[in-house]
């Protein structure tokens, strides 16, 4: 009897490791009451929400009620779409903060992006174009681009485009380290914006959950969540310019080149040779997220062309860390700091929220994907609102 109950609680406490892993990214450290209802508030200077932020500007929740919003994209009209992986939705949002549902029943929907006029939506096992109209709201499926792996341990897929219609699509690992079977894993898959013949871009990308586009560069950034398991200090966490043709080191490698040993024990320092580098490293197991180039009216001169990036914060760690949006100083592809953009959204041992996205406006306000608060954020310059 005794052996049974042993079997029944291995069984059980698998089944939990499971579920986390599935969600790693998707879970705070540590789980805490709901935000409070928040409403929508007025235009008027102000900050009503416990958070800092960068002197002279002022935040409000644009609109709540949203069940785990994450990619943000704005169409040439001025609307704001939002994909609700958990609910298989994609909505937009109004300037009241009005929800409409544009699209349902999909499997995970993550990654929405538009060029020449079409909605591109990233599912979980798919990619699909839609006609878009900005007047209705409404979207009609075009035609389905091209399948993808399903998703295991990640199963969030996102898009970014270059000026000239090239298509790049990120794809996280199945599993927190192993070796893929299928070469779309863990990697960014490239093709142009019919969707014809998708191959392999870039590879050894464990999770890079968010990618863009540098308007200036036209090169490929993204986030990179590093693996678990070594530790509160290890891996780091990364930014990426991602390139053709280049191995970023996953699962063998992580950090500067460094042999991951507890995965390939007996492996020489040779293993990392030919891998890339990080860009940047950030905190271990802080989650980065959505990333965005500051390109905006609203905010200094000195700030143009910086990066902003969302930390979605750990799990994987004794002491929480991330939960904030930080800016990274960019000077051509280089990062030379760090610092706090807006942060707040962990109080003490209580998580209030975890931003997840990052867009600008028409207006040049800053939008900010909450998925557990359920909330989007709006974030202007005083007195240009």
């Amino acid at each position: 009897m005794k052996k049974i109950l042993l079997v029944i609680a291995a069984i059980a406490i698998a089944a939990l490791v499971y579920l986390v892993f599935q969600f790693r990214g998707a879970a705070p450290t540590i789980l805490p009451p709901k935000l409070s209802s928040p409403q929508t508030t007025s235009a008027v200077a102000k900050n009503e929400l416990g958070l800092k932020i960068p002197e002279g500007f002022s935040i409000d929740i644009f609109a709540n009620n949203l069940d785990g919003p994450r990619d943000l994209v704005f169409d040439d009209a001025g609307n704001l779409l939002a994909s609700v992986p958990s609910k298989g939705r994609v909505v937009a949002v109004s300037n009241q903060g009005e929800i409409t549902e544009i699209l349902a029943s999909l499997k995970r929907p993550h990654g929405l992006a538009f060029y020449k006029g079409m909605l591109y939506v990233a599912q979980e096992t798919q990619v699909s174009r839609y006609n878009w109209n900005p007047k209705s709201l409404s979207a009609t499926l075009d035609k389905v681009l091209f399948p993808l792996p399903a998703g295991g341990r990640h199963f969030t897929r996102s898009i970014a485009f270059k000026n000239d219609g090239t298509m790049f699509v990120t794809i996280g690992s199945t599993c927190d380290v192993c070796n893929e079977k299928d070469p779309f894993s863990a990697a960014v898959i490239v093709s142009d914006k019919d969707g014809i013949a998708p191959r392999l871009f870039a590879k050894g990308l464990r999770n890079s959950v968010f990618i863009t586009v540098n308007d200036q560069s036209q090169k490929l950034w993204g986030t990179e969540m590093g693996r678990d398991f070594l530790g509160d200090n290890l891996p780091p966490d990364e930014i990426n310019i991602i390139e053709d043709n280049k191995d970023y080191g996953w699962p063998r490698c992580f950090g500067d080149r460094t042999v991951d040993l507890k995965f390939n024990s007996g492996a020489g320092q040779d293993a990392c040779r030919d891998t890339q580098p990080p860009l940047y490293k950030l905190c271990a197991h802080c989650a980065p997220l959505g990333l965005t180039f500051i390109n905006s009216k609203q905010f200094p001169e000195g700030l143009q062309g910086d990066l902003l990036v969302a930390l979605h914060g750990s799990w994987n760690s004794s002491k929480p860390v991330g939960y904030k949006v930080v800016k990274l100083k960019v000077n051509g592809d280089k990062i030379s700091g760090e610092e706090d953009f807006i942060s707040g959204f962990l109080k003490g041992a209580q998580t209030i929220g975890r931003p997840a996205d990052l867009t600008f406006g028409p207006d040049g306000a800053l939008y900010v994907s909450d998925d557990k608060a359920g909330v989007i954020y709006r974030l202007w310059r005083n007195g240009q609102n």
